[in-house]
């Protein structure tokens, strides 16, 4: 199976943007993902796929609690800074407890790890929501990604 091509057949599934966020040793981590989900409500559960090669994989397999981040448009940069294209100078942190979270997120979810399962090259990472909030309205544009590119969405149609 063409690698590339497969990349690009999931590529046309449009997804929002993370950045998953931990402390460890004293310093504040992140990462973009954008392979992010619900699981349940009762308890409450998300999921992120993270590949095991990445440095955030080994930090939750520490265990402890992570943040995610639900981006807005305008946060581009900083997805890419997370995305290893490093640029943002100043990076906007805010906390909840010990957990370092994106100022400006459209939404923040704080979890403990509850499960790591094994699903080839990544690991499926379940987190326990402990906190979550919500920032700005409904009219707030969230940052997606489609085929590759950053996209918008279209309120005209």
């Amino acid at each position: 199976m063409d690698r590339i091509e497969l990349r690009r057949t999931f590529g046309r599934f449009a997804t929002g943007v993370t950045i998953v966020t931990c402390e460890r040793d004293g310093a504040v981590h992140g990462m973009t993902a954008n392979s992010f989900t619900s699981v349940s409500l009762d308890p409450a559960l998300v999921l992120v796929s993270i590949g095991n090669n990445a440095r955030m994989a080994a930090m939750l397999r520490e265990g402890g609690q992570f943040g995610l981040n639900i981006l807005g448009a305008e946060q581009q940069g900083l997805s890419n800074h997370f995305a290893g294209r490093p640029g943002e100078a100043d990076i906007p942190f805010t906390r909840h407890g010990a957990v370092p979270l994106i100022e400006g997120a459209l939404a923040h979810l704080v979890c403990t790890l509850r499960d790591v399962f094994p699903a080839g090259d990544h690991g499926l990472f379940v987190g326990e929501v402990l906190h979550h909030a919500q920032h700005g309205g409904a009219e707030e544009e969230p940052l997606l990604f489609y085929g590759g590119q950053y996209r918008q969405i279209d309120r005209a149609a």
